[in-house]
Parts: structure tokens; C-alpha cells; sequence
């Protein structure tokens, strides 16, 4: 093999460079050791706190949590697994501080898809900038989306791959595609690789027609299945992650819900999935499409800070004076769309969709078909609930698009398809194949048809939108003229943008113009773009994550001060759960920080815990508030001070039941616990109660002098202590978890049930014995052999498939 010449690697190099420095500097925060606020990062951090505290103590990996919803499976939440390699070549590609290290990941994926795709590495330079400053790659680290962030990061290195096996080159392909198969799922996205699935998807059936066009489809198919091995053996390679999320989805709210019937009683139909009202919440209305190249065309974020010389600043200062106007108008709601809050506007650029437009009308072939028909479709499925007909049909027929919310988030392809045609456009712009002539024209039509878009997203604008937003009528309704202002803002922000997105493609189609009259070289030209397209997307971005957002690394990682009655309460060292009356339990991670709260904060929550909360606990039914062993409230008093207020009635962690209650339906299950007294009765379904008398002809029998109590707990393993002179039923106050807890009786594995809808159940015999639970997840061991097996085959095929080659090759004299 010949050395490497450090001419042909300098590009590469300095590609590194470039983007180790764009990505600190744009954070820099991160030299001085300050972190980025994240608000689900800060969650995160409360649910994860026993998890940690358990890795701590035991250098063990516990795969559940106590702390959140009475108990759920860790998989969702944060868990390592074994044989994890790819995990470590991760860390090595994210060397930066977070989240300077997945910008820099969006830079060199991106770039490695650019060689894919044999453009100029100056082109890829600024490619990879365009596409990592996009504003919606950026403006999710405020929100602390990193896994997304993590998976948009590898969706070019997986496209590489691909299209490398596309130019036969099998072994580089079929490496670097399973290789980066493997990071994207250990990205633990699912949402986003699944959206990269369509856009792979798409590439394939244009390759499947060329290949019937030009009757090569023995080729074609050769190329699908290195393809497919590739992904395959990069989903084997995830395999305990795969399938433990796997496994949980189907018990979580993205699962089957058995129920038919409404929290009051109505009916409702049975899903597999989740709800159409809340999978669309989140959709671009057709006119918010707009906003991908002209910023604020809808008001930019939810919020935004308007300056002194705004209408709504004017209007504070004569009613209110200027102090009142400088604190009202910091955050004031713009955001005009129908979607329920929305932290920036997904801005792809006005430099970027200019380009797009052009590579339309002078890239030919296969790739530009395949990026805007991806672009086309991902925007068309943003709009969800605004265009029902399609929304409606991939929710009820494509496979797993009901397991996942914010349909807007589709957008994404858009995101990733536009910066490689508008790349492609300008390689096809300096390249000297292409007539002159053919150049103008498309230079003429991309000003045109770009230019006219702009002009008629403002004319429609103020034709058919309201200007108006959600929240107005119980914001500005109130004072007269109020709501006037605002929107007299908001018109004039459409009309900023929109001008500012004309200048910035005259600016663009300027240089490209000149270049063609032989008035200023390729160099030159490509700076000025790159000037132009960082100006374009970092001057967007800043408006939404800055350095303003950053604080001491010590309040980032103990982001939650315990109060006088947490403190009050920690003074307890039983063990039982904590409800908290100061938050929204279902949306809250401070309390799991301290405490093992019923609440939590997770998007996909356990499926008939969720519904346990729908249908008794947000009634507050005492009852069931007791059976899960809540020891203590949290409240507020009249000052607003929290106050700890101890719960006598609690049903403790475990205890006897004189009588069961046999429910043939989910619906009697959840029913059943209106009136049910949890301390003396337990309900349980008919096939598991059918079961549970076959075991020596069990029958109930009261005895007032049993006991039974918890001597020892950690997250994988419960120890109880029971005595009884008669056989017994125990209800526990822990979740039932099928899929992983597994029962002893005097280390005797013995079956238990699931009662009262959530929690677990099981007949003790009469005398004294030790209960355990032990937490033994069988599908942790079985995606282990998976995975190693994955591993070993990506490097042998790899490997095998390369000798092989060099084998072949002709030797020379």
C-alpha cells in the first residue's frame, strides 16, 4: 500500500481543525468549564439521580429506577449495557465539551458525506458549517434535546456509507454504513432514525427505478443487500439497547392500551399506539413552512425580546412608563403559529434554499430527485394535522409512525437533503462541464422562482393570517390597543425577514453572477458564501442559544436546592414514595432528585401507570394514593412555603388482603379501584386469578395475626419477611413489571400477579419465609450474545471482503 502524501490528507485536517474551532467558538462558554442550561437535561438529571447514586455504590448497572412513576424499567432513562464498544468510539468522536461536541459531530459527518459525494473539499468545508449552524440543529441544545442532536449528528455518516456501496465501493461502504448504523441507534433516538429509514427508503426507490431503466437490477440488488447487512449488523451491535426498548415500548403509553372507556366513563376506541390528537399537536400549519427560509415569518420563538423602537414597547412606556415597557417587553408572545409553544423557528437559511433552488434547475440525475423528493416529503408530513389525509394514512398504516409525537420533527429531512443539494448546486456551478449559458439560465430561475416564494409568502401572510396567537385573548385582551401593538410587531418582523431573505439571496446569486463574468475567481466566491451563509444562520441561532445560556458547571450538575421540606422528609429513612402538590407530578424531575416520587418527567411513561393517574390519581383517590405507599405530601401554604405533611393511612410496603376481586376486562380493573378499599381487597383479572387457583387449590384465609415487612431494598432486589399461621395473599406496593422482576419464596422461584391494575400480587404460604424480588432482565443477556456476534461479523466481513479484493487485484511485475 502507498503512503499517504500529506497533500491529500491536509484537506482533511484542516477540516478538523476548522470545525474543533467553529464549534468551541461558537460555545464558548465551555473554555471557562460552564455548562449549557438544558430544561430536560435538568430533568433528566432528578430522574437519573438514583440510577447514579446505585452505579456509585455498586459499579453495577441496575436497569431500574425507583425514584419516578413508583418505578419504571431505566432502559428509556439511562442505562449502560454490555458489550457496548460503540459507546467508546463515541466518546472519542465527542471529545469536545457538551454541546460543543455535537456540533463538532455535525460538522465531520457531514463533511465525510460531502467526500461520499465527491464535492471540493473547500465546498465541504462550507457545507458541513451551513448544515451544523442550521438554526433548528442549534436551538434544540436549549431545550436539552441532546439525543436528538446525537442521532441528527450521525444521519450523514449513515447516508456515506450508503452511497459509497451506491459507487461500489462495497468494502468502504458496508464499513463505514454498518459502523454508523451503530452509533445512530446507540444514539438512543428512535424517532430520528426512524426518520432517516424514509429518506433511505426514498433513495432506494429512485436507485430501484435507474436500476430498471438502465436494466442493472442484478446489481441493484447486490447493492441492497450489502446494504442491508450492514444495517443489520449495526442494529445487532445495539442489540441489549434494541431490544430493551423494544420490550418497554410495548408496556409503555406508545404500547396497546386495553381500555375503552374515557376517564368519565365514556367510550373510546382501543389504540396500539399513541393518540392522533397527540402525535399531530405539534404540526407546521402550510403557511409556518415559510419560516425555513424567512426566520420570523411566524413570529420567530413563542417568546421573543423586542427593542425600544418596537409598538409594543411604545405602547408599555405611554401607559406604563419605561421601566414597565423595558420588563414587559423582554419576553413578549410573537409566535403567531397554531403549534403550542415552539422555541425558535426551524431556519434552514435563506442562503442555503437559494442554493437548493438553483442545483433544481442545474443538478441533473438521480441525487437531486432523491434530495427533493425527501425535502417535498418531509415538509408535506410537518404539516400533521393541517393535512389530514396523508397525516391520517401513514398514523394508521405505516409501520410504528404512531409511536411517535411532534410530526414536525420530520422536518429534520428537509434539514439534512437541502445543505447537500445546495452543495451540489454550487459543485455543478464551478464545474467547467456545464455550459455557461446553462448556468445563467438557472441562476436566472433560482432568483426568480426563490425571490417570487419569498414575495408570496408575504402576500399570503397578510391575506389569509390572522396574526394572531393562541395565547393572545388571555394575554392582551384585557387593555385596549394591547393586542394592536403586538400584532403591528409581528407584521413588521415578517417584513424585516423577508427583506433580509431577498437582500441575502441578491447577496448570493451577486457572487455567483460575478463569478460566471470572469470579474472574481472561485475562491473568492466561496468565502463570500461562507461568509454570507454563517452570517445568514449564526446571526438567527444567537437570538436563541448564546453564551447567556450557559452557567457554573457545579449548578448544572446539582440543579436542584432541597427545601426545608425535602430536608424534613430525607430525615426519614423508611422506604416509601413522596407526592408533590407544588409541581405537575407527571411533568417533574425535582422530586425524584430528593425523593422516590409517583411523578416523573418522561415522554414515553409506563402505559397503565399513565392511565392510573388519568383515571384515579388526578382524582385524587386516597385509596390508590395509598396502596402506592405514599408516605408524605408535598404543599404549599398561603405564603407559598412548602410544607411535608405525613400520610397515616398509607398501606406501607407490603400487606395481607382478606378478599379479591375478579375483573374480565381492563375496564373493570380500573374501575374497581373507585370504590375499592386497597387495605382489605385487591382486584385481579380473570385469567391470572384462574391461574392463581391452580396452585394447591388456593383459597383466602384470614389470619389477623400475619405480618409481613420489608428488611431489605436496593433498585434490584427487595427482601421481605413474612409470618403466617394460614396461607396468605400479598399485595406489594412496587410496579409490576413482567419483563424483569422475577419472585422467590425461600429462594424457590414462585409466580406473582399483577393487582389493583399496577402493582404486584402473590399467595404466601402459611409459616415463616423470606420474599424476594430480584430484577433479572432476561433480554439483557440475550442482545449481549447479539451484539458481540455483530461486532465480530462487521469486522470479519469487513476485513474478509477487503483481502479478498486485494487478492483479486492484478499483481505487478
Amino acid at each position: 500500500m502507498k503512503a499517504l502524501k500529506f497533500t491529500k490528507i491536509y484537506p482533511y485536517l484542516l477540516a478538523i481543525v476548522i470545525f474543533t474551532v467553529a464549534s468551541v467558538i461558537y460555545f464558548h462558554p465551555v473554555l471557562k468549564g460552564q455548562k449549557l442550561n438544558q430544561s430536560d437535561i435538568t430533568q433528566f438529571r432528578g430522574m437519573v439521580k438514583d440510577i447514579n447514586d446505585y452505579r456509585a455504590e455498586y459499579n453495577a448497572e441496575p436497569f431500574w429506577t425507583a425514584a419516578s412513576f413508583s418505578g419504571m424499567p431505566a432502559y428509556s432513562v439511562s442505562a449502560y449495557y454490555p458489550n457496548d464498544f460503540v459507546r467508546s468510539l463515541d466518546k472519542l468522536l465527542r471529545f469536545l465539551p457538551r454541546p460543543a461536541d455535537y456540533t463538532f459531530l455535525y460538522f465531520l459527518s457531514f463533511f465525510v458525506l460531502m467526500m461520499a459525494l465527491k464535492v471540493n473539499w473547500r465546498l465541504a468545508i462550507l457545507g458541513a458549517l451551513g448544515f451544523g449552524f442550521s438554526t433548528y440543529l442549534i436551538i434544540i441544545f436549549g431545550a436539552g434535546h441532546n439525543a436528538k442532536a446525537h442521532a441528527i449528528a450521525y444521519m450523514p455518516l449513515v447516508l456515506a456509507g450508503v452511497l459509497w456501496v451506491f459507487q461500489k465501493r462495497f468494502v468502504l461502504g458496508f464499513i463505514v454504513t454498518g459502523v454508523a448504523m451503530a452509533l445512530e441507534i446507540y444514539a438512543n433516538h428512535i424517532q430520528m432514525t426512524y426518520y432517516l429509514g424514509f429518506c433511505l427508503l426514498i433513495l432506494g426507490i429512485v436507485e430501484f427505478i435507474y436500476a430498471l431503466k438502465e436494466k442493472v437490477l442484478s446489481s441493484f440488488i447486490k447493492k441492497a443487500a450489502v446494504i442491508l447487512a450492514a444495517v443489520v449488523l449495526g442494529l445487532g451491535a445495539n442489540a441489549p439497547r434494541l431490544m430493551a426498548m423494544k420490550e418497554y415500548s410495548d408496556h409503555s403509553t406508545r404500547g396497546k392500551s386495553e381500555l375503552t372507556i374515557n376517564p368519565d366513563g365514556t367510550p373510546k376506541k382501543a389504540t396500539k399506539g399513541l393518540d392522533k390528537a397527540y402525535i399531530t399537536q405539534y404540526s407546521y400549519s402550510k403557511l409556518e413552512t415559510f419560516n425555513l427560509f424567512v426566520p420570523r415569518f411566524m413570529g420567530g420563538g413563542t417568546v421573543e425580546k423586542l427593542g425600544e423602537n418596537s409598538n409594543f414597547y411604545q405602547f408599555i412606556e405611554g401607559k406604563a412608563g419605561k421601566k414597565a415597557a423595558d420588563d414587559y417587553s423582554k419576553q413578549v408572545l410573537t409566535y403567531w403559529g397554531d403549534q403550542p409553544i415552539v422555541e425558535a423557528p426551524a431556519y434552514i437559511g435563506a442562503v442555503f434554499f437559494f442554493l437548493f433552488f438553483l442545483g433544481f434547475f442545474l443538478v441533473k440525475g438521480r441525487l437531486k430527485q432523491w434530495l427533493v423528493a425527501a425535502t417535498v416529503f418531509s415538509i408535506i408530513l410537518s404539516w400533521g394535522r393541517n393535512f389530514e389525509v396523508v397525516t391520517h394514512f401513514f398514523i394508521d398504516y405505516v409501520p410504528l409512525y404512531n409511536k411517535f409525537r411532534a410530526v414536525s420533527s420530520i422536518q429534520v429531512i428537509a434539514e439534512l437533503c437541502v445543505p447537500i443539494l445546495a452543495i451540489l448546486a454550487l459543485q455543478a456551478f464551478f464545474s467547467s462541464k456545464i455550459a455557461k449559458k446553462e448556468k445563467q439560465e438557472a441562476l436566472r430561475k433560482a432568483v426568480y422562482t426563490f425571490g417570487g416564494l419569498i414575495i408570496a409568502g408575504f402576500l399570503l401572510a397578510h391575506m389569509i393570517g390572522t396574526f394572531e396567537g393562541l395565547r393572545d385573548a388571555q394575554q392582551y385582551s384585557e387593555i385596549p390597543g394591547f393586542l394592536e401593538a403586538v400584532i403591528a410587531d409581528r407584521k413588521a418582523m415578517l417584513l424585516t425577514d423577508t427583506m433580509r431573505s431577498l437582500v441575502l439571496m441578491l447577496f448570493a446569486a451577486g457572487f455567483l453572477w460575478y463569478l460566471l463574468k470572469e470579474k472574481i475567481k472561485q475562491v473568492p466566491v466561496i468565502l463570500g458564501l461562507l461568509v454570507l451563509l454563517l452570517f445568514d444562520l449564526i446571526s438567527v441561532d444567537k437570538n436563541y442559544v448564546n453564551a447567556d445560556d450557559f452557567k457554573s458547571a457545579r449548578k448544572i450538575k446539582k440543579p436542584f436546592v432541597a427545601t426545608n421540606a425535602d430536608k424534613a422528609i430525607q430525615q426519614d429513612k423508611e422506604y416509601f414514595r413522596v407526592l408533590n402538590f407544588a409541581v405537575d407530578p407527571m411533568n417533574d424531575g425535582s422530586t425524584s432528585y430528593f425523593h422516590n416520587s409517583i411523578g416523573g418527567y418522561h415522554a414515553a411513561k409506563l402505559g397503565r401507570y399513565n392511565e392510573l393517574f388519568e383515571y384515579q390519581i388526578a382524582k385524587n383517590n386516597m385509596q390508590v394514593l395509598n396502596m402506592l405507599n405514599i408516605k408524605y405530601f408535598i404543599i404549599p401554604d398561603k405564603e407559598g412555603n412548602l410544607q411535608p405533611q405525613i400520610n397515616q393511612d398509607a398501606n406501607g410496603n407490603a400487606w395481607f388482603v382478606d378478599n379479591l376481586l375478579i375483573a374480565k376486562t381492563a375496564n373493570q380493573e380500573i374501575k374497581a379501584l373507585d370504590s375499592l378499599d386497597t387495605k382489605k381487597a385487591a382486584v385481579i383479572i380473570e385469567s391470572d386469578y384462574n391461574q392463581l387457583k391452580k396452585e394447591n387449590n388456593f383459597s383466602l384465609q384470614k389470619d389477623t395475626t400475619a405480618t409481613i415487612s420489608l428488611e431489605k431494598y436496593s433498585l434490584t432486589s427487595l427482601v421481605y419477611k413474612t409470618q403466617s399461621q394460614k396461607p396468605q395473599f400479598a399485595v406489594f406496593s412496587e410496579i409490576f413489571y413482567q419483563d424483569g422482576w422475577i419472585a422467590y419464596i425461600d429462594k424457590t422461584l414462585v409466580p406473582h400477579y399483577r393487582v389493583n391494575y399496577v402493582l404486584r400480587g402473590m399467595k404466601i404460604p402459611a409459616g415463616t419465609h423470606t420474599v424476594e424480588f430480584k430484577f433479572e432482565p432476561k433480554v439483557i443477556q440475550q442482545g449481549k450474545l447479539i451484539s458481540l456476534s455483530s461486532y465480530g461479523l462487521l469486522i470479519l466481513m469487513g476485513l474478509g471482503w477487503f483481502f479478498y479484493k486485494e487478492k483479486k487485484k492484478p499483481k505487478q511485475l
